[in-house]
């Protein structure tokens, strides 16, 4: 006996298939690509300015159509930097490890330009060596710089920035802030200080108008790494590519930058390890080596610089 046809299935009726199913969830916004954030007009301080990362974002940021207020001990560096990039980018002198100094920087860009809207604490210094060899003085002066000169410019910027209702700040960190790396400990301390304030000021500026970004680059070709290799399998990463990453950051904001994307996971994978494995990875890397085989010839301009004006 034949039966008589059944009710088209309920699912099917009710829920069209995927690609249907996608369109409609993109016309309600759910999966609709964030749009960028754009740049044009965008007041964008930036501390360590005259040189390396420092200058490259610089360049980067104004091609977007930000004016960028350069900010640097060596002022005569930042004016050059300023000249020679030309409109939207300007010069101006401050002492990262001076609380009065880096206020009256926010000062006088606020009235020069008008509010900032992006912080970018850059300036750092990396001295090189073992630990017990370093002076005391060099000490204080890396976590003069590399810790206290950020954390005084995210308190100034924060309330500011709150008063607005908008604001975003982008700490540059290291990848050295997530490991430890022999020849590098006070730099490594200063780095996990960084990562580890803005991961605190994450969760107490959730419910914020102001966003914040940790950038974690490995290590760069700039004056910095100067005598010293980046490890087996690994290239000096080249300034630009930070640049573009902090870039991508401010228009599509996100709290971990990672320079360059790759060492995310594979960072994250290597926390989880054991220790004897980690080892074992950083054996095969020759990351054990990265602070110990230096050229230190190759590297005393660098050393007289940071010694002089604590720039990068």
């Amino acid at each position: 006996m034949e039966l008589e046809s059944e009710e088209p299935d309920s699912c099917l009726a009710v829920v069209p298939n995927e690609f249907v199913f996608r369109e409609s969830m993109k016309t309600m916004g759910i999966f609709r690509k964030k749009q960028p954030k754009s740049l044009m007009g965008t007041v964008v301080a930036i501390t360590g300015g005259a040189r390396g990362i420092g200058r490259v974002t610089t360049e980067a940021l104004v091609r977007e159509g930000a004016r960028v207020a350069i900010g640097d001990i060596d002022l005569d560096g930042a004016t050059a930097t300023a000249d020679e990039i030309g409109d939207n980018a300007t010069a101006y002198s401050v002492d990262v490890t001076d609380r009065d100094s880096f206020t009256a920087f926010y000062d006088q860009i606020e009235q020069d330009l008008g509010p900032i809207d992006v912080l970018i604490n850059n300036a750092g210094i990396m001295p090189i060596g073992p630990f017990v060899e370093e002076e005391d003085r060099v000490t204080r002066k890396e976590i003069d710089i590399n810790v206290h000169g950020v954390i005084f410019g995210t308190k100034i910027a924060i309330p500011r920035m709150q008063s607005r209702g908008q604001g975003h700040i982008l700490n540059i960190a290291s990848a050295a802030g997530k490991v430890g790396l022999a020849g590098e400990a006070t730099y490594c301390a200063s780095k996990h200080a960084v990562v580890g304030l803005c991961e605190a000021l994450r969760v107490e500026l959730k419910d914020t108008p102001v966003q914040i970004s940790v950038v974690m680059p490995s290590l760069a070709n700039t004056d910095l790494a100067m005598g010293m290799t980046a490890g087996r399998f690994v290239d000096l990463i080249e300034p630009e590519d930070i640049a573009e990453a902090i870039v991508e950051a401010i228009k599509y904001p996100k709290f971990d930058v990672y320079v360059p994307k790759k060492i995310g996971p594979l960072m994250k994978l290597t926390s989880i390890m054991p220790r004897g494995a980690q080892d074992v990875v950083g054996k095969i890397f020759q990351t054990d080596k990265i602070g110990t085989e230096i050229d230190s010839g190759k590297r005393s301009d660098y050393i007289n610089r940071y010694s002089k004006d604590g720039s990068k």
